[in-house]
């Protein structure tokens, strides 16, 4: 029996090693096999506006540091990406898919056509994403609209307008929506820069 004992002092070190080399082993496979899971969209630095032949600009719709890294920016750029579309290519069914039901009321198709017939929007940008009380939230972006200056706001009369503006959401039944208030009343706007 004395002979065995030698034998046992070098089996501890032995399967002390190979229990960590299994280990560390182990994180990095996980590390390499990892799924990161559904990628975080690029933030944008916003730049200067798009040339004059290029007005509007995209009609992606992205978002600054701070609103892309907010829990809500998938969600809120997939329903304002619905609502540009939709003006861009005159659906009203499918803008009413964005908005509640009461602006749907305030504006039927007929006056909402006539108000988008000539508008184009781009260069969309979420700056912030807050959430209020009561499943509110507010959103606060940029865009450029072009349009035939006689669709233009009657006190800005361009053809090319850069918007900034602070929508107001809601989250309903049937998800978040494009709610009204007073802070989407009034947007603040002015010629683009060309």
């Amino acid at each position: 029996m004395p002979s065995d004992r030698p034998r046992q002092l070098w089996l501890l070190p032995v399967l002390l090693i190979t229990v960590i080399a299994t280990a560390v082993g182990g994180l990095l496979a996980r590390t390499y096999y990892d799924d990161p899971g559904p990628s975080t969209p690029d933030a944008v630095v916003p730049s200067s506006t798009a040339p004059r032949g290029a007005q509007p600009g995209p009609a992606k719709v992205q978002g600054t540091i701070d609103a892309v890294d907010h829990p809500l920016f998938g969600t809120v750029r997939e329903l304002l990406q619905r609502y540009f579309n939709a003006i861009n290519a005159k659906d009203y069914e499918a803008w009413q898919s964005t908005v509640i039901r009461e602006r749907v009321e305030r504006q039927p198709e007929d006056q909402w056509q006539a108000a988008y017939r000539s508008t184009q929007d781009g260069s969309i940008v979420i700056y912030r994403i807050e959430l209020g009380e009561e499943d509110t939230a507010r959103v606060l972006l940029t865009f450029h609209s072009t349009q035939d200056p006689a669709d233009a706001p009657q006190e800005l009369p361009e053809p090319c307008i850069e918007w900034s503006v602070v929508f107001p959401l809601i989250l309903q039944n049937d998800g978040w929506k494009l709610d009204a208030s007073p802070a989407s009343a009034s947007p603040q706007h002015e010629r683009c820069d060309t």
